[in-house]
């Protein structure tokens, strides 16, 4: 990402529009690298990079949470809650965005859709990445609801003080 941010930023000083062109199509890249390319691709890399990342700060515990309440409840208070915020909320949200983002996907695939400034092709391959990120994380909420239930159903939670 950083290499792409300095060749970008080295191009856009040397008033450098294409960078390179090759002979046959390349997924992403079709026939030609441009400095409008590498700017395009930068976001699409953070992009993935966002999508693949949820589900992995969720099952680290390393998601945002307002913590002023929580913090001062029980191990077995905050699994309850867990555990319904995991079922009410993100379960439904995945499957309702995971479902809409596939016609996403499929339109960008169907038409062909590139960008309009000599970027990149094929942005079905970007896009879809938003219905991937979705099943990453429904499944990392089902492996959540599981834990939360252990937690809540373990003799060993209700002993705990709510600070540890």
């Amino acid at each position: 990402m950083i290499a792409l941010v300095l060749a970008a930023v080295i191009g856009s000083v040397l008033q450098v529009g294409q960078i390179a062109t090759w002979q046959t199509d390349l997924p992403l890249f079709g026939d030609e690298l441009t400095l409008n390319g590498l700017a395009e691709l930068q976001w699409h890399l953070l992009a993935i990079i966002i999508m693949l990342g949820m589900s992995y700060a969720l099952a680290q515990d390393k998601h945002v949470r307002v913590d002023m309440i929580y913090s001062h409840l029980g191990p077995r208070t905050r699994a309850v809650l867990d555990l319904l915020g995991d079922v009410v909320f993100l379960l439904p949200f995945c499957v309702i965005i995971g479902w809409l983002s596939l016609s996403f996907v499929e339109f960008s695939y169907n038409t062909g859709e590139k960008s309009d400034y000599g970027g990149l092709v094929d942005r079905y391959l970007v896009k879809a990445f938003l219905p991937i990120g979705f099943v990453f994380l429904g499944i990392t909420g089902i492996g959540r609801i599981l834990v939360h239930i252990g937690r809540i159903l373990s003799p060993a939670a209700a002993k705990e003080t709510p600070n540890g």
